[in-house]
């Protein structure tokens, strides 16, 4: 027998850094998603119709007062030296001032970035809050009424949009019973912020969390299904471990996958309900920068939401990989 033949065969072992190469990986691939965004933001100021120069000093300005205040701004730079310049600001944390408002658009943003960050995540928790359990639960009693109830109640949260869903909720709990603030964000305490919040966040997550109960519905039909489901049934494990400790968990990547693109849909929708509501966030903001043509403003806006919505989008990339490690492989 040759030397060869006699020698052990051993496993290769991957090297540490192969398991870093899969997170770090997302992470580049992010790099050019925020190039584009930051691109297209920075071209809807030369894309949008008027002159937010002439729309700020009104008709009657002379054209040496328009000529004036667009050097002070940057406007009259050829395309390419205000593209570099942005990016430049952007770097250093620079988004421009805000035209009518006369203050940076970076602490603008700030101040109002984080109440559109309670509202929308608040919302998010309320939706998988809600649907993980009722999705399980129509599931597990398929056609039976528990699963009936849960169809009708999704398809009565698919019904209502927002625009529709936030007066009525005012009339009911504000107006009606008085339970919950009409409006605003409070007075600062962390009561009052929470008693406004509430309502705002119903509205919000709502929607989300009809749609989300059909699809954690549908993967646990799916996942129920399968042959290893059936052997640990026959195994003798507790049904509560069968569906929560295995079924949920293979579940899980198609239900993470709709959370984070539904994550978009619940920052465009919190600009209806910050409105309807009041509620001083992100969203409002913009509608006023748009209304007054506060076009450095509507990009620090849209900025921030888009790179949000890119960020969420990484982070459910690597809640993949925690919830079944084996695409951490792939």
């Amino acid at each position: 027998m040759s030397t060869l033949q006699t020698m052990p065969v051993y496993p290769l072992r991957r090297r540490k850094w192969f398991h870093l190469w899969s997170p770090l990986r997302r992470v580049l691939l992010t790099l050019p998603v925020v190039w584009i965004v930051v691109t297209i933001v920075f071209l809807l100021i030369h894309i949008v119709p008027g002159d937010p120069i002439v729309q700020m000093l009104g008709e009657g300005a002379t054209a040496s007062n328009v000529a004036a205040l667009r050097h002070a701004y940057g406007f009259d730079a050829p395309l390419h030296t205000q593209y570099i310049r942005y990016w430049s600001g952007l770097i250093h944390g620079d988004m421009g001032q805000s035209l009518r408002l006369h203050d940076s658009v970076t602490h603008l943003v700030l101040q109002r970035y984080p109440y559109t960050l309670a509202l929308t995540l608040t919302a998010l928790l309320l939706g998988i809050g809600f649907s993980v359990p009722a999705g399980v639960w129509s599931a597990v009693h398929l056609n039976r009424w528990q699963d009936r109830t849960a169809g009708v109640l999704s398809l009565v949260g698919l019904s209502f949009p927002n625009f529709a869903l936030g007066p009525i909720l005012i009339l009911i709990f504000s107006i009606q019973f008085g339970w919950t603030p009409v409006s605003g964000a409070g007075d600062g305490t962390a009561t009052s912020f929470l008693a406004h919040l509430i309502l705002p966040a119903i509205t919000l997550g709502l929607g989300l969390s009809a749609i989300l109960t059909r699809m954690v519905r549908t993967a646990m039909l799916e996942e129920l299904s399968q042959d290893y489901i059936r052997t640990a049934r026959a195994k003798g494990l507790p049904e509560r471990q069968v569906v929560y400790r295995h079924a949920l968990r293979n579940a899980l990547i198609p239900i993470l996958t709709i959370i984070g693109l539904q994550f978009g849909s619940l920052l465009a929708g919190a600009i209806v309900t910050e409105t309807i509501f009041s509620w001083p966030g992100i969203g409002r903001l913009t509608l006023s920068a748009i209304s007054n043509r506060d076009y450095a403003l509507v990009q620090g806006c849209i900025l921030a939401v888009g790179l949000t919505y890119v960020l969420i989008n990484l982070l459910t990339d690597v809640a993949y990989t925690i919830a079944n490690p084996r695409i951490s492989s792939q």
